[in-house]
């Protein structure tokens, strides 16, 4: 129970400084030149690091930095300049880590502000005293948890990157079957909900379609609130992946309908995300769908076995991008 800040002698409630300080550990205290001196790196150099963790800049006299943001633009620096690493390589890879970092962190907020509200009520804290003992709580493990997730999905990136190399393929392109879920009439339905309903309901959809994809051995690339687009390198599970998610949401009361669209073909990987003909076929191909069906390309049909799936060519209809193309309707016999 925090004390009465009008009483003499009190402390006064935490505030955001204070939680600040709690996830920094320390108060900022340096300015971006004084940073750039202590970590042994221009002030440009430090610039280009801080910009692509997707932070704005400080105005040039701020105090807006910690020790911490030294160490880090140093340990940076430590791994340029040799046969591997050059600085131009080192930002896109600080790039990578921002912009995941970022979403990480607005999801486990976002996932925590509940837990944090629920606390402070039955406690009798406010807050910024909450957040501030659930930080000092969860930081250590969680960040155990984040060394080793990364390390799993490096080793299986690498390995994926094996298997393109012993086939002696182009490392940035591979065949695989890309998938493109959508919740039907997202945004009409979205109007009817509240704010919190509809928060909900994408963390249910997103969660629901992350677990059929891992099931069926397939990758989320990214979700993009009432869609998902995964990629799988076996258009059978690819299949088994969008009929899952079918069922998991669509046949679900509870939940509204999806759509999902198969297309196969070589993909660009760059980034963390796939490009290419497929992933815009894949999307476009739910609009073309019915509500909680599977629409696949022609590419897909003839790879799919046709002793276990029955495939029907719809009309030929304009596909922006594409001109006319004629999806194909599918099932399992």
């Amino acid at each position: 129970m925090v004390a009465d800040p009008a009483t003499p002698g009190a402390t006064p409630d935490p505030g955001t400084g204070d939680l600040e300080r709690a996830i920094l550990g320390s108060d900022p205290v340096l300015t971006a030149e004084e940073v750039a001196e202590v970590a042994g790196v221009t002030p440009d150099q430090f610039r280009r690091l801080w910009r692509s963790l997707g932070f704005p800049e400080f105005a040039p006299d701020e105090a807006g930095f910690v020790g911490a943001d030294a160490d880090a633009a140093r340990l940076l620096l430590s791994v340029t300049g040799g046969d591997f690493v050059d600085f131009d390589v080192a930002v896109n890879l600080t790039r990578a880590v921002g912009q995941t970092m970022a979403r990480l962190a607005d999801w486990e907020v976002t996932a925590l502000l509940q837990k944090v509200d629920e606390l402070a009520t039955l406690e009798s804290e406010n807050r910024i005293e909450t957040a501030i003992s659930l930080v000092s709580e969860l930081n250590r493990p969680f960040e155990g948890l984040l060394i080793y997730a990364w390390r799993r999905h490096l080793a299986a990136a690498a390995a994926r990157m094996e298997a393109l190399r012993a086939s002696e393929e182009d490392l940035h392109t591979v065949e695989v079957t890309v998938g493109f879920a959508d919740i039907v009439g997202f945004t009409a339905l979205s109007n009817t909900l509240t704010q919190e309903r509809i928060g909900d309901l994408v963390e249910l959809f997103e969660m629901r379609c992350t677990d059929v994809v891992a099931t069926q051995r397939g990758r989320v690339i990214k979700s993009i609130g009432d869609s998902v687009l995964f990629v799988n390198d076996d258009p059978v599970k690819a299949y088994d992946t969008a009929e899952g998610i079918i069922n998991v949401i669509g046949r679900d009361t509870r939940m509204p309908d999806v759509r999902v669209g198969l297309a196969s073909g070589a993909v660009v990987q760059r980034l963390g995300d796939v490009f290419g003909p497929p992933v815009n076929l894949a999307s476009r191909l739910t609009g073309v769908a019915r509500r909680n069906r599977i629409i696949i390309d022609a590419m897909t049909a003839a790879l799919l076995p046709t002793e276990e799936f029955e495939t029907r060519r719809l009309p030929a209809r304009p596909v922006r991008g594409f001109g006319l193309v004629e999806p194909v309707a599918v099932r399992r016999r």
